[in-house]
This record gives C-alpha cells, sequence and structure tokens, in this order.
C-alpha cells in the first residue's frame, strides 16, 4: 500500500503576504504489510535517502530487506519510565541490520533507519551523521537520549559535509512525518522568534511565561513554578511536578530549567499555579489580554 504526503512551504513577510510561489516536498511511504501498524518505506521525491519505520518485534523479519545491509544511521525509540519522557537512541553501523539485532535485548519499541538507495553512505558519512544527529536531539531536549556516551566527531571532506548537512534536512522532515520530532526544538528561539509570549502568576511563588506552538503550549525555561499545590490540581499534573523536581527540571529555587510542552493551555497553566486553572483565560500578554481574546481577535 501506498500513501503519498505532500508537504508545503511558504514565505510571508511580516504582514503575512506570500513573497514567493508555493513549493513542495513528496513524501511516499510504502506499507509493507498493507497497514500503519506494520513496517513503512519512506522516500523523498528528489532525495537519494531512504527511511524505514520497524517495530522491534518485527527486526528479525526485516533480513528479507537487502538495503538493510547496507551502512546507515538508526533512532531506537522508546519511554523513559523515571521521568516520563520518550526516549531514543541514536547510533550507526556499517551493516544496519546486523546492529538491530545485536539491540533487540535494550529497551525500545520501534526504530527509525535511514540509508542511502544507491548505497553511497560510507562508514565515515554515517558516524558524523551520528554525531551531528545526537546533537540536535540534546539541544532539542524532546526525547532523553540513552546513549551512555557521546559519538565521536569524524572528519570528512567540505563537500561530503554540505552533502551530509542536506542529508539532515531531510531525514528531520521525514521524521517528523513518521511521527518523532526528536530533531525539532520545542520552540524556536533567536532573532527570528517574533511569536506572542504569555504570563500567568499566582500564589506560592507562581510566575510563568509560555507560548503556543503547534505541539500545545510551552512554558519557558526560567519561569517560576508554584512551591505547594492544592488538593484540587490535576493528580497527572501534580505526579508530573514531583518528577520535574526529582530529575532536576525543577531546581531547588522551584525554577524551570527547560523548555516544556503541554498538550494545552490549561494543563501548562496548572502546572505552573498549582490548582485548578483555565489556561485559556489566566495566560495573559503583557497588556493584559488573555489567550482566548487573543487567538479570537487573531
Amino acid at each position: 500500500m501506498k500513501c503519498i504526503l505532500m508537504v508545503w512551504w511558504k514565505f510571508r513577510n511580516k504582514r503575512g503576504e506570500i513573497l514567493t510561489t508555493d513549493f513542495g516536498k513528496t513524501i511516499r511511504l510504502f506499507l509493507i504489510e498493507g497497514n500503519p501498524n506494520g513496517r513503512w518505506v519512506c522516500e523523498l521525491s528528489n532525495w537519494t535517502g531512504k527511511a524505514y519505520k520497524i517495530a522491534k518485534t518485527q527486526i528479525k523479519s526485516s533480513t528479507d530487506r537487502n538495503d538493510l545491509t547496507s551502512a546507515g544511521v538508526y533512532f531506537l525509540f522508546g519511554r523513559d519510565d523515571e521521568s516520563d519522557k520518550e526516549s531514543v537512541y541514536i547510533g550507526e553501523a556499517e551493516t544496519v541490520i546486523d546492529r538491530l539485532i545485536q539491540q533487540l535485548g535494550s529497551d525500545w519499541t520501534e526504530c527509525v533507519v535511514f540509508i542511502s538507495k544507491d548505497k553511497n553512505l560510507n562508514k565515515a558519512h554515517v558516524k558524523y551523521l551520528e554525531r551531528r544527529f545526537y546533537n540536535i536531539a540534546k539541544e532539542a531536549n524532546r526525547y532523553k537520549i540513552t546513549n551512555s556516551t557521546t559519538p565521536a566527531e569524524t572528519a570528512i571532506s567540505e563537500a561530503d559535509t554540505a552533502e551530509m548537512e542536506e542529508y539532515i534536512q531531510n531525514a528531520k522532515l521525514m521524521l517528523n512525518a513518521m511521527g518523532h520530532k526528536v530533531l525539532e526544538p520545542v520552540i524556536a528561539h533567536g532573532s527570528g522568534d517574533k511569536s506572542e509570549k504569555f504570563y500567568i502568576k499566582g500564589a506560592r511563588g507562581a510566575d510563568g511565561t509560555g507560548k503556543p506552538t503547534f505541539d500545545g503550549f510551552v512554558v519557558l525555561k526560567g519561569s517560576s513554578i508554584c512551591r505547594e499545590v492544592t488538593p484540587t490540581m490535576m493528580k497527572s499534573i501534580a505526579a508530573l511536578r514531583e518528577i520535574c523536581i526529582a530529575d532536576g527540571r525543577i531546581n531547588s529555587d522551584f525554577k524551570l530549567q527547560e523548555d516544556m510542552i503541554f498538550k494545552s493551555p490549561s494543563s501548562a497553566a496548572v502546572f505552573v499555579v498549582g490548582r485548578s486553572s483555565n489556561g485559556r483565560d489566566e495566560w495573559k500578554t503583557k497588556t493584559g489580554v488573555s489567550l482566548n481574546d487573543y487567538e479570537n481577535k487573531e
């Protein structure tokens, strides 16, 4: 079974006017078993790279895929029980299917493998990709990285570096399309980030800053989290708060040490103020406009 995704890009100025014509990329998804729970083969138009999405239970049956005997980079996805955070192991191998079989004894549920359709990736290439993917995932900080050591740096030519950097951009797009945003930052920082910030305050030291994103609502690093919670606080958020205190995401001064994403503005608000909250009303701009009114106006 084949499925085609069209990914469209637009460039706009500050007034929202389109500056260039639209252009798209076609991602072809081939479902080997004919259903979305089976193995996926993913290809991007005009790209020599190729990706597989394979459940751990289907690794041994994937020895029938001859191209998996080539060099590649792989991501092993799971969930860390202690932090309740998605986890990833990033590795490389000259014969990637053999390495995946060796990894069956570790904790993960599915993998994504990147190879080259023309077998143009060599050992130096995949080691370069492994290091770069590791650094990007670490900076994005969405998943807990389970690598015990940092991958070594590898020197490749200037031409190969340019080619591998293009490979990385395409791989990021493919991973996102396959449901893993491991290489995407929770929120973009820097001069190009012009989205509105929202603020919330409460008792017991709560003083948070956040932003709506495509994934939900992000509470920004440096926000002050309530020191104590009320009995009406959602139990799941209260449990998350205790996990964050234990693992250092909330420090001894009750300051948030990393950006944290929530599925809704309300769950983000509850996390900060330690009580029941309608986040769409309580998150406000500096001028006092609620998130609800702001979005309705927009």
